[in-house]
């Protein structure tokens, strides 16, 4: 009866859509043939909210703008009160009286933060993803805001690109699952309700392949890799249904993505069938003249006849398009369905029938950074969090005894929301130090020390502790502040070590050439570790780090990555035992910044070094370092043990559209109940073209008690065989399969298939 009721309620949902969108057309073809082009144009800016204050808005350069009809949305305006009284002058004071759209940069969580998106991917939990841009969603509608920059679905194989902070790590099969689950999360399943905004899927395309790890720099790759390893992710958000999608920095093939009509059109819209709009990245057109296409109002033409419809912040499509007009360099046609397309998304959203839909006061006073929305945020930070070692467990610790917090992170509360957290009240984060006295109770007595500076370079330190993330740099000697934590260091049991970045030292141009902890803070580890007490390594970072050194000599690391309002808390359930870890990597740790880019689903070349070798002459290997990773993709320890055995498929010959089934026993072989993802990886062995060393293809989060064993199933059909060939043509080919379940990328049993067609 349940699913019936359901399933009514689903059919008056689609009803309801579909009648609302039969009266859009109409509606806006009314409104179009009313417009002006200066009005047209308008509604294609977006500039930023400039000086807007609340009770002075209508005195701003701004607000004459928009009272002109000469503004299409704003951004990063905070409040019901400020964007009532700007979304006033829209809809009273403009001639056609056209609402406003109101974006903001929510990327993980708005007052209420969740973990980093990169942290957050490693929950490999698609439920609580979900959820998470669902209450992300609640509350900025809450706030007024009606439309979010993100998912940013960027794969990322180079971590020394800063904003690998902000997307799902290196595969695009996860990537994929992750752009669906936080699409649907933030915009539900239609526009109708208040509390869903449209989301927009960030940055199209390719911008984490940026050459040397540099922000804002030249992507180049082959169109196969393109579509088989990069394009996957904004695809499913497409899929899934996002309403807009933003184009990125970077060029692609020698041209700018934003002047990429092949981007834009060819593959967006036509292959994908992409319905909504783009909007560019800040400043996107005119910083195309840097990239040396041509002035501003040639780019602006190059980007409107490319497909975008939405100018963030440079004006150039304001200013020029009248001009290239009139010289034939643009046609009203474009003009036309750019506009069209953000007063379509518009009327979705349903602002044409109520402007004020999203400035409801007492939403903003009673579904923001709530106890329930705390709660999730906190479950979700403990879910994020990687056990990278714990040698003869030294995790979790007991609820008794001296613990020493030492570190410049231990009583930082600032930072721990982690980058891109623009709403955020640092006031209201908790710090470790503070979660770790709460959890523990009155048993535990805590000393806490700095020990070291983030980094000796007070410039360097000035750069990573920007936006209100100040890490209160302590100006006395370095030797006096480490003997001061050696002190305390002396008198405790064990020893947790809060180390590694600060929340700026990752995201938007927060590029680094060295991806290990800084040099003052390894000492300091170093210094700890000399003391002979247990060392628990908790650390935070917003990408992957190379920890060689600190693998083979620190008893136990926990990665917190930035766990967001809720992170002291968080750790302090993992570290004592109340939570037992289960976060799998999405992304694979170097041992050095040598080996980037390194990631598991290379190809093999034609001279692979073999299995189990360090080093061979005349084999792709390096004379200095192994091939290996610290930690390879997928990879997480928990503080029970898992156990794979009896690795069954129901056929080993298939022909056609036939179905696998391949099963696997996974077994608690530990004393604690706890959470394993059980990972499916499939390797197509001879190809047209060459093929990954192996592909996820499926993941099952499971939860065991001790001692318990569950029958893990996957189903595998020629769908998950398919991959772009050498003519771009989507299909697979018949041939040997190998089918591999396990723990993480390296670890896993293996068995073979044929399938023909």
């Amino acid at each position: 009866m349940k699913k019936k009721i359901a399933l009514f309620a689903l059919c008056i949902i689609s009803i309801t859509s579909f009648a609302h969108d039969a009266t859009m057309k109409p509606f806006l073809d009314a409104l179009m043939k009313k417009m002006t082009l200066e009005e047209k144009l308008g509604q294609l800016n977006l500039p930023g909210s400039g000086d807007i204050v609340t009770g002075q808005a209508g005195n701003s350069d701004i607000a004459k703008k928009i009272e002109q009809g000469k503004v299409g949305g704003l951004f990063n305006i905070k409040s019901v009160a400020k964007i009532k009284e700007v979304q006033k002058l829209a809809v009273e004071k403009s001639r056609l009286k056209i609402p406003l759209i109101f974006g903001m940069d929510v990327i993980h969580g708005y007052e209420t933060v969740f973990p980093i998106p990169l942290g957050l991917s490693c929950s490999w939990d698609m439920d609580l993803i979900k959820r998470s841009a669902r209450i992300a969603a609640i509350e900025a509608s809450a706030d007024g805001i009606n439309w979010t920059f993100s998912p940013m679905v960027d794969i990322a194989r180079d971590p020394r690109w800063g904003r690998i902070a902000e997307g799902s790590g290196e595969d695009p099969y996860l990537g994929s699952q992750i752009a669906k689950a936080m699409v649907n999360g933030y915009q539900g399943s239609d526009y109708t309700s208040n509390s869903s905004i449209m989301a927009c899927v960030k940055h199209y395309a390719m911008y984490g392949a940026a050459e040397a790890g540099r922000d804002y720099n030249t992507t180049d790759m082959s169109r196969m890799r393109m579509y088989n390893e990069y394009l996957p992710p904004y695809k499913a958000a497409v899929d899934a249904g996002v309403g807009s999608v933003m184009a990125s920095f970077n060029d692609v093939d020698g041209v700018p993505a934003t002047a990429s009509k092949w981007l834009m059109t060819e593959v967006l819209r036509r292959q994908w069938g992409f319905k909504g709009f783009v909007v560019t990245d800040y400043t996107g057109i005119t910083e195309m003249v840097e990239h040396g296409i041509g002035d501003t109002q040639t780019v602006a033409a190059r980007a409107l006849m490319a497909g975008i419809d939405m100018d963030m912040v440079s004006e150039s499509l304001l200013n020029t398009s009248k001009r290239s007009l009139k010289e034939g360099k643009v046609t009203l046609a474009q003009i036309d369905a750019a506009c069209r397309r953000i007063l379509e998304a518009k009327y979705k959203l349903g602002l044409f029938d109520d402007p004020y839909k999203y400035c409801n006061v007492n939403r903003a006073k009673t579904e923001i950074f709530t106890k329930e929305n705390r709660a999730v945020a906190r479950t979700a930070a403990t879910q994020s969090f990687v056990l990278l070692k714990n040698s003869k467990n030294v995790l979790p610790l007991k609820k008794s005894g001296t613990v020493a917090v030492i570190g410049p992170l231990a009583d930082n509360k600032e930072n721990m929301p982690g980058t891109w957290s623009v709403a955020a009240d640092f006031s209201k984060a908790t710090s470790l130090l503070t979660g770790l006295k709460e959890v523990a109770g009155s048993q535990v007595k805590f000393l806490q020390a700095r020990g070291a500076n983030l980094d000796e370079d007070s410039l360097f330190e000035d750069r990573a502790g920007m936006f209100g993330k100040s890490l209160h740099r302590d100006s006395r000697p370095a030797a006096v502040i480490l003997q001061e934590a050696l002190d305390i260091a002396k008198q405790s049991d064990v020893i947790i070590a809060a180390l590694g970045e600060s929340a700026e030292m990752s995201g938007e141009s927060s590029s680094r050439s060295n991806i290990s902890i800084p040099k003052s803070q390894q000492d300091l580890l170093k210094a700890l570790l000399q003391t002979g007490k247990p060392v628990v390594l908790v650390l935070f970072t917003g990408r992957p780090l190379a920890l060689k050194w600190e693998n083979d000599n620190v008893p136990a690391i926990l990665n917190v990555w930035f766990g967001g309002s809720e992170a002291g808390y968080a750790i302090a359930d993992v570290l004592f035992g109340d939570v037992n870890p289960s976060g799998k990597l999405s992304t694979t740790f170097p041992q050095n910044v040598g080996q980037v880019p390194i990631y598991y689903a290379h190809k093999n070349t034609g001279r692979a070094l073999k299995p189990g070798k360090w080093f061979e002459k005349f084999r792709s290997n390096y004379l200095d370092v192994s091939n290996d990773p610290v930690y390879p993709f997928g990879y997480g320890l928990s503080y029970t043990s898992f156990g794979y055995s009896n690795l069954k498929l129901s056929s080993n010959a298939l022909k056609g559209n036939q179905t696998l089934t391949a099963t696997i026993n996974v077994t608690n072989t530990g004393k604690y109940d706890g959470k394993e993802v059980v990972q499916l990886y499939i390797r197509d062995v001879v190809g047209s073209v060459t093929r990954p060393v192996k592909e996820l293809k499926g993941f099952q989060k499971i939860e065991l008690k001790a001692g318990e064993t569950k029958t893990v199933s996957f189903s595998i059909s020629p769908n998950d065989l398919k991959f772009y060939n050498y003519d771009l043509k989507y299909d697979w080919e018949a041939g040997d399969f190998e089918i591999m379940i396990g723990t993480n990328s390296n670890d896993v049993k293996k068995a073979s298939i044929n399938w023909v067609k």
